[in-house]
């Protein structure tokens, strides 16, 4: 099995993701690299890359032979496989935003893979900060979630990926900017909404996590409305270089998510969220507003 090409200027999103899907399932079933790579007929250094996602084109045959020995699902394998063929697409822009649950989902993946995440919202509370009610009123209002089972599933799994930025070993950086309308918009209802808040303002004090909050009297940064921004930095190796790229998430709601990683289109982002930082409340200043509106709230003042 020796179908391999040099990395190349395609998009590297597919390719990421595909190698931690199978380095995890690597690892669940108790295999080391060289273990695995010797059982398909690899190097363990090929394996490696495939892991890392340095490898831009990996074989049909070679995907279905490393998911039949990690005894992937038939379902999982098929759609292993459609990655390593969108890992040979220029642009990769549009695709799997929330198509797959759990180890495919592309945000999922590369949120768990972040050493800092940089969040600009002006609609709603961050998945990975809201509470369970508060997550719950939001996936419920979708139309295509009927299922209450679905919709528990879907919160329990929202709650699973707030320890990525509360456990005690090697949490994410988190730097959260909200639009003060977030904090307005009742989602839930005012109980729910108090309970976010408070949330929240707990949540800043933690010394991983920055929540601040941009005022009305800010305007518009660049003149330009925004919907949620998400930023996202990958740890660095030895040399001080990034392990992987940034990537930049745009989430489309309606329409596809994006996933930008042309190096001037993450460098604008950066400077618009910096932008966007400049104008608002400081940390401590955001964290009065917070609790002050969880109080309104709870006083029926909302």
């Amino acid at each position: 099995m020796t179908d391999f090409e040099d990395d190349g200027p395609s998009s590297t999103l597919p390719r990421r993701q595909l190698g931690r899907f199978l380095r995890d399932s690597r690892e669940a079933v108790g295999f080391t690299i060289a273990q695995a790579a010797k059982q398909v007929d690899l190097s363990r250094a090929v394996l490696q890359r495939i892991e890392t996602g340095q490898i831009q084109k990996v074989s049909r045959p070679v995907v279905q032979a490393l998911c039949s020995l990690y005894d992937i699902t038939a379902e999982e394998t098929t759609a292993a496989v459609d990655l390593a063929t969108q890992g040979r697409v220029k642009s990769w822009h549009h695709v799997y935003g929330g198509l797959f649950d759990s180890a495919f989902n592309m945000y999922v993946g590369l949120e768990s893979a972040a050493r800092r995440l940089t969040s600009c919202d002006d609609q709603y509370i961050p998945g990975i900060l809201q509470t369970a009610d508060y997550a719950r009123a939001i996936i419920g209002a979708f139309p295509q979630f009927t299922s209450r089972e679905d919709i528990e599933r879907r919160v329990e799994h929202r709650m699973k990926r707030q320890a990525l930025v509360t456990r005690k070993t090697n949490p994410i950086e988190l730097d959260a900017v909200l639009h003060i309308s977030v904090l307005y918009r009742v989602i839930g209802g005012p109980a729910i909404m108090a309970k976010a808040l408070r949330q929240l303002a707990e949540l800043s004090k933690r010394p991983n996590i920055a929540i601040r909050i941009q005022p009305f009297n800010a305007g518009l940064t660049w003149g330009i409305p925004h919907g949620p921004i998400i930023l996202m930095d990958f740890d660095r190796n030895a040399k001080g270089q990034p392990v992987e790229p940034p990537v930049v998430f745009l989430e489309g709601g309606a329409a596809p998510d994006m996933y930008l990683e042309k190096h001037d289109e993450v460098r604008r982002y950066r400077e618009f969220i910096a932008a966007i930082r400049d104008t608002c409340l400081d940390a401590v200043e955001s964290r009065n507003m917070l609790r002050q509106i969880a109080k309104e709230y709870e006083r029926g003042e909302r």
